[in-house]
């Protein structure tokens, strides 16, 4: 039997010096499906849909004219913007199976998420929007799990920090993307993040 080949982890940490939230997800697709170089880079994600759909009322804002690609450039210039950095769980990995599903990801080296939270002074709540990503960080950090659309507090050396478990932005996940959406949008409210009637100004 071949074992898997261990992959690294693709990208380096995105941390914006005035991020409010880390969002965390467990490790990137395989590359033959992503659309840009960045997270959350497949088209079958619909994470930057609905970031777009709650921001700016339209969910393909931070699609590209030809709707082939996400536009990566706006999609960094909003997180940095709002406050928002973003990486994964694990930085290191074997896929037991040719594809990006969580239940088929074996992690063979953790995120150490301490460090990632003292890279971020402003950082106020962890966000994950799955099981394997939760499980590490409660691995690393004592903190209740929280249910679905919910948050539990925990403690980090003197800071205080809520973790959130958001639904999954996989169209796996049977939501819809309205509805996933404005479960976000609660989480974005509660963080002063979002203001009701409030519209972003396009950046495309």
């Amino acid at each position: 039997m071949t074992i898997p080949l261990v992959e690294t982890h693709p990208l380096e940490p995105f941390l914006p010096a005035n991020a409010k939230l880390l969002m965390l997800g467990s490790f990137p697709p395989q590359q033959k499906r992503w659309s840009m170089d960045f997270f959350y880079p497949n088209l079958q994600n619909d994470m930057w849909r609905i970031f777009g759909y709650i921001f700016f009322g339209d969910k393909e804002h931070f699609l590209l004219p030809h709707k082939k690609a996400f536009d990566k450039e706006a999609i960094i210039r909003f997180l940095i913007n709002k406050g928002i950095a973003l990486y994964d769980t694990a930085t290191s990995i074997r896929r037991l199976q040719d594809n990006a599903s969580d239940k088929f990801l074996e992690v063979v080296e953790p995120t150490d998420i301490r460090l990632l939270i003292k890279q971020l002074p402003q950082c106020q709540a962890i966000v994950t929007t799955g099981q394997k990503a939760t499980d590490i960080i409660r691995s690393q950090i004592e903190v209740a799990e929280p249910s679905i659309g919910k948050s539990t507090p925990f403690q980090v050396e003197d800071r205080t920090l809520h973790l959130y478990r958001m639904p999954s932005s996989s169209r796996a996940y049977p939501l819809a993307l309205e509805k996933k959406a404005s479960v976000y949008q609660l989480m974005f409210k509660e963080l002063g993040m979002f203001k009701e009637g409030f519209a972003e100004k396009s950046e495309q």
